[in-house]
């Protein structure tokens, strides 16, 4: 493959969402020529007004780019942006894939590019302040020699292995998390039931193993919508026997079916959980 320059690469950026745009946002203010392409061309307005370049077409926004990244939904959108770009994708360019896909959907889209470019799963942990901050977790997992010097204008960068590895350890960091925050809304749910304060039974929950799961239940200004964890979810159990993660699963699930929590932070997930709970208790 070629060899390029450290700097100012050419980078296409696709998928504006709540954790695209602000990383496409830190590229852009590094000084790298960026091209964004989002299925809703009107979220890539603010970055186009600081100096992006708005593709028509995903075909469009790579077909010059050194580098390409993809930040989008979950396994479907990349498949269908696969498609339309890999005939596009010059010889010798970088792909790196930060969704949460999960390994096998890495290692399909690798023997897709094999011999062209140089496909590298970096999916990140963190949310929009972490973004924002250039200061997410990234999980590389392939040859990332040559985009790591990116990578870390958006945070800091964990080898993981090979190709997949930095997907399958996004999927163990999410069950953790999921796992985590679904058992904090289940203990106060219990609290609940028992007549407790939720307040002392939160404050007693931070204070004892679970503290960093509290937080995230409760945090603000950030987002991991509930629709995206059912998706995260699904790929765990999908993966391995997991009961536990099954139930964590269901409960993100009926969240992301409520039209008020769909596309709400999971700390909205809590309550609705919560809220369940009595509900079922009211009726038996």
């Amino acid at each position: 493959m070629e060899q390029r320059t450290q700097h100012a690469e050419r980078i296409a950026f696709l998928g504006l969402g709540h954790m695209g745009t602000p990383m496409a946002r830190r590229l852009l203010a590094a000084g790298h020529p960026l091209t964004v392409w989002n299925r809703t061309a009107t979220k890539a307005e603010r970055l186009v007004a600081e100096g992006a370049r708005l593709a028509a077409s995903p075909a469009d926004a790579v077909r010059d780019a050194d580098v390409v990244i993809t930040m989008l939904a979950g396994p479907d959108a990349v498949r269908s942006v696969a498609d339309a770009i890999l005939p596009a994708l010059r010889e010798g360019a970088y792909w790196v894939e930060m969704s949460t896909v999960g390994p096998d959907v890495v290692r399909e889209l690798g023997e897709r590019a094999a011999g062209r470019v140089t496909l590298v799963d970096a999916p990140v942990a963190g949310s929009t302040d972490k973004a924002a901050a250039g200061e997410l977790g990234i999980l590389a997992g392939g040859d990332a020699d040559g985009v790591a010097h990116v990578l870390a204008r958006l945070g800091t960068v964990t080898r993981t292995g090979p190709a997949g590895s930095g997907a399958a350890l996004k999927l163990v960091v999410n069950t953790a998390v999921l796992g985590g925050v679904a058992l904090v809304a289940e203990a106060l749910a219990l609290a609940d039931a028992l007549g407790l304060d939720g307040d002392a039974a939160r404050t007693a929950l931070a204070r004892g193993p679970l503290g960093g799961a509290v937080a995230r239940a409760f945090a603000q200004d950030v987002h991991f919508g509930a629709d995206l964890a059912a998706k995260d979810a699904a790929l765990a159990v999908r993966a391995a026997d997991l009961p536990v993660m099954e139930a964590v699963a269901a409960h993100f699930t009926a969240a992301a079916a409520d039209p008020e929590t769909v596309h709400e932070d999971i700390s909205h997930a809590v309550s609705h959980i919560r809220g369940r709970a009595a509900r079922a208790a009211r009726t038996a």
